[in-house]
């Protein structure tokens, strides 16, 4: 079933015209603490390596990563009216995102790689980390609040952090404190109901102290129209709030305490008949969604201290998420399936604590060998559960889970020769699940309880060879994992059956060039990605029985990526990428048919791309401002194909899978 998002607060074009006048005016507030567009930036990643990012798309190799990705600066999201992690997503070639429309169910694709259905509150195969602290991908449709830095790491990761993913990591960096107090505000308003208020504002608290503080509200009425009432499906709303506080000792000793808060209301995940009408509408009880609501609440703290071998570093992160959600057939769904227009809904509660600490030593910046060693932990409770439906609470499921994964990993870059350059990485992994499942259907109760062990060893291998000093060719292979579980949605012993961990094996075979004054700049891979026990969802559309089941794919294509700054203040920056997704083993008995070898995946876009120019200039002092500066930016990301639904094998069903044509959220 192809999802389509809703566009919560997308920039209309009022908004974008009172965002450029808010950048304007806000510009002086920021000029101590932003240099034009266009310089080289440094910026921090999951790996623990630096990178030079010259603007939105360029990726170069960087000392102790080396991993392609394409990258998003903090000014970029806001001029895009980008508001949320799924929106960036959305726009970034290669990537293929499917999340029912809601806050609860998402599946990331990098190059055609990921899970086709999250089957378990840990089903990360490609999972996001802020300030190098895992987040699970779940919560993809939270806020962009206050954003540095966003990279989309492509291909398997994990060998430089305790952040590891089958097909690649999101990763996100917020802005930190500094010692010049400064701070922004940005409001905008927009038609369908949309509105935004956000303000951060920062500096020093003393001596060694300081602090930075970022709100965000917004709103909007949903894309959606209740055909019952005539009115918008239900009116989202997401409130955030980060605070940073960073003490810095000096002599290579700080540490970095962060406290977040994100509410969704109001968002839900959606089943919708296809075509689409203009607008969209469903026919449901109007009210449904009134009282959905999400919300995490993370606490992390980051230590470093530099020693005379290396660089310690200790990233502890405590997230607490919690969301109820109603998966609705509408009358339309009703009367196309079975004749009747009748409703069905069911009601879901989640909740989860993950407890992370990822240890690790780096070697200092500039050494002649670029290497990182760590040990990385993480334990998590969760439950979810199926209190009631349209029918009453005679036939609920309470599912509670806990996991424990342990890792170590390492990764070293040596100099062969001036040219030529060996990376050389490995984790290896120990996960354990286990699962009680209690099942009540009118009147009869029955209860179930299992576990699971895994082990896996990944890493990746690279040479890269600089064929001159602005070209650089790489060749490389990685292996990902992403741990097996238990069925979130079983409604009987018979579900519980555990699905195995996936592994990825990718080869890359790519380019990073430039020109010697860095106004233009290309990189390019051509990949394949080979998936043993990928996840899937069996659903039965008759019977409602839901269960976890694995199947083999292989994605294979390439991607181009480049910038030219013809003249200070533009910039043109340009992606495409093709992706062949398939299918490689068949899955008989499947919910509603047999799954065969040689179905494409689903939700996987074969071509996309990404166009986008901006200029930036100075303006002449008014308004009592000193130093004003006008920014503009237009972008535009097509896919040039749609992804595969009929030839996919993979069927519709209430929580959200891709796959059956006849319905779309």
């Amino acid at each position: 079933m192809s999802r389509r998002s809703p566009r919560l607060l997308l920039s209309s074009s009022s908004l974008n015209a009172i965002a450029i006048a808010a950048t304007v005016l806000a510009a002086p507030s920021l000029a101590h603490g932003q240099t034009a567009s266009g310089q080289a930036q440094q910026t921090q990643t999951a790996g623990g390596g630096s990178e030079i990012a010259l603007g939105t798309l360029l990726v170069e190799g960087r000392a102790a990563s080396d991993y392609t990705a394409t990258v998003f600066s903090g000014s970029e999201l806001e001029a895009l009216g980008l508001n949320t992690v799924e929106q960036v997503l959305r726009m970034t070639p290669g990537v293929n995102v499917n999340s029912s429309g809601g806050t609860n169910l998402s599946t990331i694709y990098v190059r055609g790689v990921g899970s086709m259905y999250p089957m378990n509150m840990n089903d990360g195969a490609v999972p996001m980390s802020i300030d190098g602290a895992p987040v699970s991908a779940r919560h993809m449709s939270l806020g962009t609040l206050d954003v540095e830095w966003m990279d989309i790491l492509k291909g398997p990761q994990g060998t430089t952090s305790g952040v590891s993913g089958l097909g690649g990591v999101v990763d996100i960096t917020t802005r930190r404190p500094t010692r010049v107090l400064e701070g922004y505000g940005r409001i905008e308003y927009g038609e369908q109901g949309q509105s935004l208020l956000e303000a951060a504002i920062g500096g020093p608290m003393g001596d060694t102290l300081s602090g930075r503080l970022a709100v965000r509200f917004q709103q909007s009425d949903h894309w959606v129209t209740n055909g019952e009432d005539g009115q918008p499906l239900s009116n989202p709303s997401d409130l955030a709030f980060r605070a940073h506080l960073l003490w810095d000792a000096g002599k290579g000793t700080s540490a970095l305490l962060t406290v977040e808060h994100e509410n969704v209301d109001e968002l839900p995940n959606l089943l919708i008949l296809r075509p689409y009408g203009n607008p969209p509408t469903v026919n449901l009880t109007p009210g449904l969604y009134d009282g959905l609501t999400k919300s995490l609440d993370r606490y992390a703290l980051q230590v470093n201290h530099d020693l005379d071998v290396g660089r310690l570093t200790s990233i502890s992160s405590y997230v607490n998420t919690r969301n109820n959600e109603i998966a609705a057939y509408d009358a339309n769904i009703m009367t196309a399936q079975y004749g009747a227009p009748s409703q069905y809904w069911s009601q879901d509660e989640a909740s989860e604590t993950v407890f992370t600490q990822d240890l690790k030593l780096s070697s200092r910046p500039n050494s002649a060998i670029d290497w990182v060693a760590g040990m990385f932990f993480q334990h998590s409770d969760g439950s979810y559960n199926t209190p009631f439906n349209a029918y009453g609470a005679n036939t609920p499921s309470f599912r509670n889970f806990t996991t424990d994964t342990y890792a170590i990993y390492g990764d070293v870059t040596v100099p062969l020769t001036d040219a030529l350059k060996l990376t050389l990485g490995l984790r290896q992994n120990w996960n354990t699940t286990s699962y009680d499942g209690t099942f009540l259907n009118w009147g009869m109760l029955s209860g179930d309880s299992r576990s699971l062990s895994e082990t896996a060893t990944t890493g990746r291998a690279m040479l890269s060879y600089a064929l001159t000093g602005t070209t650089e060719l790489h060749a490389k292979y990685a292996r990902g994992y992403t741990p097996g579980g238990f069925n979130i949605y079983a409604t009987q012993v018979a579900d519980g059956e555990p699905f195995e961990g996936a592994i990825n094996d990718m080869i890359e075979v790519g380019f990073t060039t430039q020109t010697e004054d860095r106004r233009f700049a290309l990189t390019g891979a051509a990949y394949v990605n080979w998936v043993s026990d990928n996840h899937l969802l069996s659903y039965n559309s008759a019977t409602y029985v839901v269960s976890a089941v694995n199947a083999d794919t292989r994605s294979q294509g390439f991607e181009v990526q480049g910038q030219w700054r013809p003249f200070n203040g533009f910039q043109l920056s340009v992606g495409l990428s093709y992706v062949d997704a398939t299918i490689t083993s068949s899955v008989y008995g499947a919910g509603e048919g047999d799954i065969l070898a040689g179905n494409s995946v689903p939700d996987v876009s074969p071509w996309s791309a990404l166009i986008q120019a901006s200029y930036e200039t100075a303006l002449p002092p008014f308004l009592g401002l000193s130093n004003p500066m006008l920014k503009s930016l237009v972008k535009r990301s097509p896919f040039l194909g749609q992804p595969e639904l009929e030839n996919s094998g993979v069927r519709a069903h209430s929580g959200g899978d891709a796959g059956e044509p006849f319905m779309s959220a």
